[in-house]
Formats: structure tokens, sequence, C-alpha cells
């Protein structure tokens, strides 16, 4: 295999832009499926340090996604390579299946509908009666329930870590360059050249995921997509200690069909830690962790755009009571004991958060499915939400397969 520092003036043969687990998964495919030697570009001090280190650490099974759509395909094949790479890399993670609870009649209909969507889509479900909850998560309350499977958890940091490991024993150290934040990208002479904040790298093709920052990357290589990407902070609390024994594994309410989000859940991780979360807030900035992260460039980029407007009048309801929840902890336990009416307030504590990269079209719609658009010699992702942390490995094979066949 050629060396990422090898060629005319070190070019590789593909420059990825962003670091994180969807790019290094890119990465790898190219080099162990076609023997491209590649260099990593991340603007952070470390991989994986925006969506990929903050979400909620869920191998999902791929239920929720349309059949046939490419959430569902590579969701599927990616959590098998994803708990094969864990073994082989000795990863901690455990596939501990999920409950999802049905809290009253009027969620039957739409429980019914994930049980049809998740066979036509290959997935292991089972319907769990009222009086079977109990033996599954015995502080839970629903009227009906839904277990599946294939879903596990793992820290997908971790993953990222032991993906970068494994470039870095194939192509040498350099193929990552963190620090390395890209301000401009030319082609020239067949070669795509992207300025970064620590040099000039080279490659004779390109593939952006840049995650929070997608839409902007693309511009920079000189696309016009039709989307914005606007980022929805999601917040945890955690289970204290003495209380974590009210949740066994995974518990999960039925989802809003309306929004590309699963609503508030609990979670115990591959650490043992109990989270409750996350909800969706519409952050202020693109690295927007907290209401003090206030961006006035983000904020103009999203105001200029008439499809954020229209996404707001479509959505406003849910993003007053967002809002409310964010602000008030009382609220937002108050959601979460709808499945566990045990839960007190002073069982829990403030968590982390995250940051999801959300692409709104021109008409104020949440865009539902993976977004992958080609150049010349190029490829750009332009919207990757969940499952993209399980399905990565997948989504790596499907666009370096592209890239290799274009």
């Amino acid at each position: 295999m050629t060396d990422s520092r090898s060629g005319p003036r070190g070019t590789a043969d593909v420059a990825v832009i962003g670091g994180g687990i969807v790019g290094l998964a890119t990465a790898l495919a190219l080099a162990e499926r076609h023997r491209k030697s590649v260099v990593v570009v991340e603007a952070a001090s470390e991989v994986g340090a925006q969506q990929t280190g903050h979400n909620s650490g869920v191998i999902h099974a791929g239920l929720y996604y349309k059949p046939g759509s490419l959430k569902a395909t590579l969701c599927r094949t990616g959590l098998e390579l994803m708990y094969r790479f864990c073994e082989e890399e000795g990863v901690p993670h455990r596939r501990c299946g999920k409950l999802i609870v049905a809290v009253s009649e009027a969620e039957l209909p739409e429980l019914e509908r994930l049980e049809s969507r998740a066979r036509q889509n290959g997935v292991g479900v089972r319907r769990v009666p009222r009086a079977g909850l109990a033996e599954i998560e015995p502080h839970a309350a629903g009227v009906a329930g839904l277990w599946v499977d294939d879903t596990g958890v793992v820290d997908f940091r971790r993953v990222a870590l032991a993906i970068r490991n494994r470039i870095v024993r194939m192509l040498g150290d350099r193929a990552i360059r963190t620090d390395s934040r890209a301000l401009a990208i030319r082609r020239t002479d067949g070669l795509y050249r992207i300025e970064t904040t620590s040099g000039v790298v080279s490659g004779r093709a390109l593939v952006t995921c840049a995650g929070l920052y997608a839409d902007r990357v693309a511009r920079l290589a000189g696309l016009e997509p039709s989307v914005r990407i606007v980022p929805f902070r999601g917040e945890y609390f955690t289970l204290r200690p003495e209380a974590a024994h009210l949740v066994r594994g995974l518990i999960y309410p039925v989802p809003d069909p309306a929004l590309p989000f699963l609503g508030l859940h609990f979670t115990r991780g591959a650490d043992d830690v109990v989270e409750a979360g996350p909800n969706a807030v519409l952050a202020m900035s693109r690295e927007g962790y907290s209401w003090a992260d206030v961006s006035m460039p983000d904020l103009v980029d999203w105001l200029s755009f008439p499809g954020f407007w229209r996404m707001g009048l479509r959505h406003w309801r849910t993003g007053v009571d967002e809002i409310v929840r964010s602000l008030s902890p009382e609220r937002f336990a108050r959601a979460l004991r709808r499945m566990l009416p045990s839960l007190t307030m002073d069982q829990l504590e403030p968590g982390g958060s995250g940051v999801r990269a959300m692409a709104v079209d021109q008409d104020g719609r949440l865009v539902a499915d993976f977004s992958f658009v080609e150049a010349p010699s190029a490829l750009h992702v332009l919207n990757a939400p969940s499952p993209a942390a399980t399905s990565s490995l997948a989504i790596g094979r499907y666009l370096a397969d592209r890239l290799a066949s274009a």
C-alpha cells in the first residue's frame, strides 16, 4: 500500500475533511478496500471531538427508518460491522437490546407501525404485553412495549480512536492531521488543494465529512448546497448511582413520527452510567453545547435562510416545549416520569450535552435520510445524523466504493 506521504509533493490519493467517526470510517475503507493513500484533516485537536464524542452511545438496530432508505440499509449493515470491529479492536461494548414503551392506548397504533417497519427492515423484534414489561424493566410503566434484539451500547469516541489507530498502523501517523481547519479548497491540475490552519494538504480526490460544518465545507469546495445545517442541542441528566437500579438497560418512548428525534429515553451505557435524555433545543452556535455558546455568524447564517423560518413556523410549538424543558429541570423530570413514574428530581443530576447537525431544506423540512452529493472526483456528506455513528463503517464502505468506481 502507498503511504499517505507518497506521490508528487506529498499528494494523497484521497483527502478526507472531517475526523469524526464517518470521516475516519471512510478513510479506513479507502485504505483497506481500495488500497488508497489517504490524509484526514480535522479542525479540532483530537478526532471524534464533536458529534462522535457527545452522543448517547447507542448502536441502533434500524427499525425507525423508511424501508429501502440509505438509513435503513446502512444501519443494518453498519451495526454488524460495528460489533465485529469492536470485537477485533477490544472496544468495550454490549449487545443488550432495548425496550420501546407505549405509555398510553393512543400510542399503540404507532407502536404497531414501528413493529411492521422493523420487520420490513429485517430487525428482530417482539411485542411485549403490559404484564411482560416488568420482567424486562421492573420500574417502567406502559400499556405495551416492543423489544428490539440488536440494539447495543458503546463509547463511539473510543471507536473513533480505534479506527484512527488502525489507519495509523497502515499508513503512518501523518495520515491524520488534527488542528487543521479547512480554510479554502481549490481544484487545479486535477488535484484538490486544501488550505488548512496547519498548511496545505493535497489529494487526487476529495471526501468531505464535516458534520456540523458540512454545508460550509461543501461551499468551500465550490458546491451550492440547497440545504443548511441547523444544530440542535441534546441535553442529558444522569441518574445518581443510588438510583441507577431503576433502569436495567435501554428504555425508549414511542417517537413522534413527525420529527426525526427519538424522544427522551434512558440509556445504561457501556460504562453502566444511566443517562436520561436528550431533548432537542435549537442551539445558538454550531458548537453550542450550552446556552452560553452563541455565535453571531451562525445566527446570521440561519436567519438569512428561508428554510429556517419555514421550519420554525412548522414546529414552533415543539420548539417552545423543548426550550421550557431545557430551562426547567422539573419539567424535564416530569417528562421522564411518563415512562419511569417512581423517578424523583433528587435522583437526577445534570449530565453532558451533544449537538446534532440537522440538514434543513428550502421548504423548512428536516432532511430525513442520509444525503451524499457527488462532484468531480469528490463526494460530500451533507446530512448524516443518527444513526450515522452506528452506520459509520457501512457509510465509509459505501462512499469509498462510490468514489473508487467514479
